[in-house]
Order: C-alpha cells, then structure tokens, then sequence
C-alpha cells in the first residue's frame, strides 16, 4: 500500500512538473531550486552509503574464509550474470546512441569537468592530431589513472572529493577482514549494520519528498528548454531511452537467463517462468525484491524444487546483491546522459562505469527507487553532472518495475541453477 502511495505521489509529481514547465515557464524556472535541492540531498548519500552497504553486504556471508562451495558459488554466479547484464546495456547504448539521435540540440547543462579535460587540451589542434592525442590519453593515461586511482593516498580526501572507486575497494577490503575476526570485529561490524540501517531509513524520509523534488526537477527541465515545443527533442531522446533499457532488460531476462536455466540447470525456461509468475508480477506491482523475498521463496521451493538449504541461502541473498536489472539500467542511463551532454566517454571510462554500476546494483537496497540512489554514485565515478538525472525521472518509476521484475526472476533463476549445479557436482563425486 505504501508503495502505490509513492507511485502516485511521483506520477502526480510528474504530471504537475509537466504542465507548469510547459504552460508556465517562469514558475518553472522559479521553483527548479527544489529539484537541486533533492539531487543535493542524493548526493550527500553517496559516501555513508558506499561504505555501509558495501561492508554490510560484505558481513552477510560471515566469515569469508568459511563460505563453503555454496557460498563461493552463489557469489561467483551473482556478479558474473550482473557483468553480463551491464556489458549488454553498455553495448546496447553505445550502438543505438539513445541520447543523440540525429537532432541537433544543444546541451542545457555546463561541460562537466571531465568534458573540460577532454576538450580543452585539444581545442587548437587539426583533427587527426586531436584523434591521435586522445586515442594516446585513452589507452596509456586513462588506464594508469584507473588502476592507480583504486588505491587512495589518503582516504578523507577521497571522500570530500567524491573520489567513489578507492572508498569502494576501501569498504570491501575493510569488510572482508572484519569478517574474518570474530568477536573482536563484532562491534564495528554492528556499527556499520546501523549506520547501514540509518542511512536507509534517511532514504525513505527523502523519498517521501521525491513527488515534490521530482515535479520541480521536471518543471525546470520543460522551462529551460522553453516549455513544450523546445522539450520535444528530449521527449523522443527520452522515449529511446526507454527503449534501450527495456531492449537491453528482454534480452538478459529473455535469452541470457533462460539459457543458463536451459544448459545449466536442466529445466524447460517455459514452465519455470509460469511457476515463479507470481514472485514476477509481486516484484512489478511493489517495485521492491526485498517485498517479494517470501513469495519468491515459495515459488522456488514448492513449485520449481529448489532444495530449502539453496533457496534459504540463495534468494535472501540475491534480494539484497543480485541486481542485474538495476545494473543494466544505471549503465544505460549513465551513458545516456553523458551522450546528452555532448560527452563521449572512452574505453577505460567505460570500464568506470561497468565496475562502479556492477557494484553499486550490489550496494542498492531493495525498495523502490533504491537505484535513482546508487546512480549519483556512478555519475560521479566519471565526473558526470548529477542534474542528468532530471530528464530521466519522467519514466523511472515504469522502468523500476521493469527493472525490478527482471531482479527477482535473476534471483530465481540462479536459486535453481545453483541448486542444479551443486547436487549435479555431489552427484559426480559419490559416483565415482
């Protein structure tokens, strides 16, 4: 019921920032500060959350020394399906370029700082120069500054910096260790279990404002491009958009996943989607994998034979780390909006966003809307203005679903691959 609050608070959001951005542009204008004010309040998020979701997530497998082969099985297959969903959206917008279809508007937002860096140096320079100096840049710079950048030389200025991929590393590796001793690790671990908990809790506050903060982010956006008739090129962006997320979601849910079920774990895709069907349409009407766990867990063990020990391992824990969907989702949408702003971004900062929208998917809670979160940090791993968000807020809260849907029949899938897997393995050694 609180969900369906949240969806028609954000589509009356939507449907007031519309109109008075399209009729009324000067109030438009006048209340975009609102809309800051929400980024600026996701913003402030970012770092107390990379840290806490990230060690959080880490002391649910409790000692990592002890996971055992249903533990290092279920992580390997988690992050391996979740690259595999963000190389299909990173491949996907790259290749239809959503946020540049042949219309030439110019960029209403200011060159971020990694547009400066890609154009100031090369500005007096003939073409073929400029293509060789950035293609050097790329391959040599970029690459170095990537690697190098994951260790901090002082973590505090990595933080008031926004520096995400060193806190990120930082909050793995602190995790991990803290999981590995014991009673002595307890009390930070709990310290951070809290403060993971307060954060979340400080999301659903904002959350609550997000109808108000969405409509005047809106309202803005329709005003800066001069009411309705300048904001059609962002609407037809927009609508591509939207279908590059959705293309890119079908094929991981549609191929990819059936696929691995098919091979791996022997069974007809068909008849398991119809038995995990009311888990899907849990998953789409709450936009929450966390809401749906129970059903999930019913549908895998009474209707498609996941064994109780793999299903009570498997999904709580896919609920809170396998994120495929939101990972494709805040991939494509990073990109979109760099391709907005006129941004083209390189090899070595596509593979930023890969890594960071990989495990920020794992650091997203399972609520509605979590991802809108967890994308300010992927933004800001390549340097990208926060404010992009804006235009896309219009129909995040259709493809949350979509996205969620996709989440809960990833963690579905892999309850019974796992499974599959494991007592195949059992299977061949007491033959033997």
């Amino acid at each position: 019921m609180q969900n369906n609050k949240l969806l028609i608070g954000i589509l009356a959001g939507i449907l007031s920032g519309t109109l008075i951005g399209g009729f009324f542009p000067a109030v438009g204008n006048e209340i975009s500060f609102i809309g800051d004010l929400f980024i600026r309040t996701l913003s402030m998020l970012v770092m107390p959350l990379i840290i806490a979701a990230m060690i959080t997530g880490i002391s649910r497998l409790g000692d990592i020394r002890k996971l055992g082969s249903l533990g290092r099985v279920t992580i390997s297959y988690y992050l391996g399906t979740t690259a595999v969903a963000v190389i299909t959206g990173i491949t996907l917008v790259v290749l239809l370029q959503p946020g540049n279809p042949g219309i030439a508007t110019p960029p209403t937002e200011p060159p971020s700082a990694i547009t400066a860096t890609h154009n100031e140096s090369l500005m007096d320079e003939a073409p073929q120069t400029r293509r060789a100096q950035e293609e050097e840049r790329t391959i040599q710079g970029l690459l170095k500054e990537v690697i190098t950048g994951l260790v901090p030389s002082n973590l505090f200025k990595a933080m008031a910096e926004n520096d995400i991929l060193p806190i990120i590393v930082f909050s793995l590796l602190l995790g991990g260790v803290l999981t590995t001793m014991g009673e002595q690790g307890r009390p930070v671990l709990d310290f951070f279990v809290s403060l993971n908990e307060a954060v979340m809790k400080i999301i659903h506050l904002i959350m609550y404002t997000a109808p108000v903060g969405i409509g005047a982010l809106i309202a803005g956006r329709l005003s800066s491009a001069g009411g309705f008739n300048g904001f059609i090129p962002e609407l037809m962006r927009l609508g591509s958009y939207s279908l590059t997320v959705i293309a890119g979601l079908m094929i991981h849910s549609i191929i990819v996943l059936p696929l691995l079920l098919k091979f791996i774990g022997r069974t007809p895709p068909g008849r398991f989607a119809a038995n995990t069907s009311p888990a899907l349409l849990t998953a789409f009407s709450t936009a929450s994998s966390s809401a749906t766990l129970p059903v999930t867990m019913e549908c895998a063990e009474e209707k498609n034979n996941v064994s109780a020990r793999t299903a009570g391992f498997t999904l709580p824990l896919g609920a809170t780390i396998n994120m495929d969907g939101t990972a494709l989702y805040e991939a494509v949408a990073v990109i979109f909006i760099a391709q907005m702003n006129g941004i083209i971004l390189t090899g070595p900062e596509l593979g930023i966003v890969f890594l960071t929208a990989t495990l920020a998917a794992i650091g997203a809670a399972g609520i509605p809307e979590a991802g809108l979160v967890t994308m300010v940090l992927v933004l800001k791993a390549v340097n990208l203005p926060v404010e992009g968000i804006s235009l896309i807020l219009a129909i995040d809260w259709f493809l949350d679903r979509c996205r969620t849907t996709v989440n809960v029949w990833g963690d579905s899938v892999g309850a019974k691959v796992i499974d599959r897997y494991l007592n195949g393995k059992t299977s061949q050694h007491l033959n033997r």
